[in-house]
């Protein structure tokens, strides 16, 4: 399955060099770019990728802030940083803000699309020299984000429904249940997701491409 990889960089021949890179492997699809964190929001709410490569040290919304509203708002979008930046602070603050991974801009092609690549199935990429010193900071331990409780089969299947603008009594006869395990069902997602609405339950379905924009 091809990764969809976005790039953001505040230098034109970085981006244009990772570009290549990125284009030559054989799984890796480049589907947008952009030069700084408003840029990188804006990218990721269109493009959907699967992967953003961002560059930590930016003019204005820098890397970890951008990381941060991204986590905040819930996309699914993985953040690998990629920064000239090797010191372990540098790291910490990119895993606290809600990144995958962490990179070097001085990495191989080789090490690149390894990171990538481990990302997007859902693991950290920690450098091998920073391992170490981020396991005594006890951040590589640390799960990047909190995630919220999963989704049983029919919570989602409600959720589908009620985001498409189905009414719950709609719902229960589609499912042959009642309108209150229906109102059961979506308390609890509700509560699961944190949401507060039919609203928000639609701009999370969309954003996490359970039904169709």
């Amino acid at each position: 399955m091809t990764i969809r990889v976005a790039i953001i960089d505040d230098h034109a021949l970085v981006r244009d060099g990772l570009r290549r890179m990125l284009s030559a492997a054989a799984d890796l699809e480049v589907v947008g770019e952009g030069a700084d964190g408003a840029e990188a929001i804006d990218l990721v709410a269109r493009a959907r990728p699967d992967v953003l490569l961002l560059d930590l040290s930016m003019p204005g919304k820098d890397g970890v802030e951008a990381a941060a509203e991204l986590s905040h708002a819930g996309w699914s979008t993985r953040i690998l940083i990629l920064t000239m930046y090797s010191e372990v602070q540098y790291a910490e603050r990119a895993f606290r803000a809600g990144a995958s991974g962490f990179i070097g801009k001085s990495v191989s092609f080789e090490e690149l699309v390894r990171a990538v690549t481990a990302v997007n199935a859902g693991e950290r990429y920690i450098p091998p020299e920073l391992g170490p010193r981020l396991v005594k900071t006890n951040i590589s331990a640390a799960p990047h984000l909190e995630r919220p409780p999963p989704l049983t089969g029919r919570e989602e299947e409600v959720l589908r429904l009620l985001a498409a603008g189905m009414t719950n009594r709609e719902i229960a006869t589609r499912l042959g249940v009642s309108t209150k395990t229906i109102d059961s069902h979506r308390g609890h997602v509700l509560k699961k997701l944190r949401l507060r609405n039919n609203a928000d339950l639609t701009r999370y379905a969309i954003r996490h491409r359970l039904v169709p924009c």
